[in-house]
């Protein structure tokens, strides 16, 4: 979540924050910038499971506190944005962009602690996969639709009896909330330079979202141990694979971008696999494999649309 922190066709935006904060390269990194994204997503992922380790001593809105207002000290810190000279229509959309993080990462915890990690993210793909579907406006979406479809009903049992029902509602609304970031990432990336809007969104969250956290957690969220993990997640799961993904986007295509993060599935199944054991039945694994094949189509069909889009990461 994401993040922070914490990857579908719909990252595909016109103008995102990230991609204003992209330079040309003088020359490519030893690791390649496919690895650099593959690094990111275990890193996005993986923080994930060490977030639903630290849910136990600070519950679910405590650790989604703590890794929001670690990352908007991060990012504070790094950018030094501007807080003068932006019209109120430039505040709005980052106070909205902020307030669309804080509910995302929240809704996305609060699945987290109810339902297996890779399950989680499957379903919350289908915001940002639904929003691609709906721009392309294309008849061979309806293919990737229902592969999606048929995705999520293998990963329920047929009627979601296998799941937690409020831990699906949390990840589908997740996923409604992630669809609109990418939205208000963009609105944000053409009115803020470089990552300053990203910035000043993460702390409008983080501000936003620490009556939930104080409320819920209390003392804990001062406890060093936790507040350690907590920066932790944040690191793991929105410094370091922001970071990764910018420098990868310096020479990675943005088609390529998008393909490589609709595994990020997978890639959640395998972090709750090895820290969680959160084991996947063959039939769970199908769905999520059906999943990610729509995702990847989707993004296919944008490309061959002639979308110029820029990929947007989540910082979940």
């Amino acid at each position: 979540m994401t993040t922070p922190d914490t990857a579908t066709p719909a990252r595909v935006s016109p103008a995102p924050t990230a991609a204003a904060a992209v330079g040309t390269p003088r020359r490519r990194t030893s690791l390649g910038p496919v690895g650099l994204v593959l690094a990111g997503g275990v890193s996005v992922q993986f923080g994930a499971a060490l977030a639903v380790l630290l849910m136990p001593r600070a519950g679910a809105l405590g650790v989604v506190t703590l890794r929001l207002m670690a990352a908007a000290v991060v990012l504070l810190l790094v950018c030094r944005p501007r807080l003068r000279g932006h019209s109120r229509a430039d505040w709005g959309t980052v106070v909205v962009f902020g307030l669309t993080m804080a509910a995302m990462n929240g809704l996305f915890y609060q699945a987290v602690d109810r339902i297996p990690l890779g399950a989680a993210v499957t379903l919350e793909v289908l915001g940002p996969l639904t929003l691609s579907v709906l721009a392309s406006r294309r008849a061979v979406n309806a293919v990737w639709a229902g592969l999606a479809l048929a995705g999520v009903f293998l990963l329920g049992g047929g009627d979601f009896g296998a799941l937690d029902p409020w831990g699906v509602v949390f990840a589908l609304a997740a996923g409604a909330m992630w669809a609109t970031y990418i939205v208000f990432s963009a609105r944000t990336g053409r009115r803020f330079p470089q990552a300053d809007g990203l910035a000043l969104a993460m702390a409008v969250g983080a501000l936003a979202f620490l009556p939930l956290g104080i409320a819920e957690s209390g003392a804990k969220l001062l406890d060093p141990v936790t507040v350690g993990l907590g920066a932790a997640v944040a690191l793991m799961s929105s410094v370091l694979p922001y970071t990764l993904e910018l420098l990868a986007l310096r020479t990675l295509p943005a088609s390529a971008f998008a393909i490589l993060m609709s595994l990020e599935p997978a890639l959640a199944a395998l972090a709750g696999f090895l820290i969680l054991d959160q084991a996947l039945s063959a039939v769970q694994a199908l769905a999520i494999a059906l999943v990610i094949v729509a995702s990847m189509g989707a993004v296919r069909t944008q490309v061959g649309r002639g979308d110029r889009g820029t990929p947007q990461e989540s910082p979940r």
